[in-house]
């Protein structure tokens, strides 16, 4: 018997349109202000950090889409129960981490790149599992190029170190997170 699901053909269609127009005016859609300022901030610290312009556009990119699709999949109700504890779980482990990289701006001589890149690492893991039977093998490589990037601890040493322009881009970033949390959106 031929088996035909609409409903599963609609979403295949809503993850590739939404992965194909992955853009700052498409995340504006999706995303409040505060958070386009905070992706904004991870592009220019990013593109500071690689000195690499492309490189910056790809893994911001990146982000979007997988946030994007993460989204579509919960908006249609696509996660098991299990799959709904990982998505808490997540959840609870990206506000920790907002929390923890705003607690080390605002109280000198706590930061610990190893505290920020393990945290990193465990919300690799979580997303990885909760989206391993929804998304294709091309967008566990966008997750791991994402954490591959932010949890580099020699990219979190400059980005929490003295110098300029990171300590201005940190700030703005923390500020964006403290609106977030404060916001419940995080």
């Amino acid at each position: 018997m031929d088996v035909f699901n609409t409903r599963s053909l609609a979403m295949q269609a809503q993850k590739k349109l939404l992965g194909k127009m992955a853009n700052k005016g498409m995340a504006n859609i999706f995303i409040d202000d505060t958070s386009s300022d905070v992706l904004d901030e991870l592009y220019q610290v990013t593109k500071e950090y690689t000195k690499n312009k492309k490189e910056a556009q790809k893994v911001i990119k990146n982000l979007i889409k997988v946030v994007i699709k993460l989204g579509v999949l919960y908006r249609n109700n696509q996660f098991s129960v299990e799959e709904l504890a990982l998505v808490d779980r997540f959840r609870k482990k990206v506000h920790q981490l907002a929390m923890t990289a705003v607690s080390f701006h605002q109280i000198d001589f706590t930061f610990d790149r190893r505290v920020l890149a393990g945290i990193l690492n465990e919300c690799r893991e979580l997303l990885h599992q909760t989206i391993n039977r929804h998304l294709t093998a091309k967008s566990h490589g966008r997750v791991n190029h994402i954490f591959n990037h932010f949890a580099d601890c020699e990219f979190l040493a400059a980005l929490y170190g003295p110098l300029e322009p990171y300590r201005a881009h940190v700030h703005k970033l923390c500020d964006g997170l403290n609106k977030m949390l404060e916001d419940g959106n995080i």
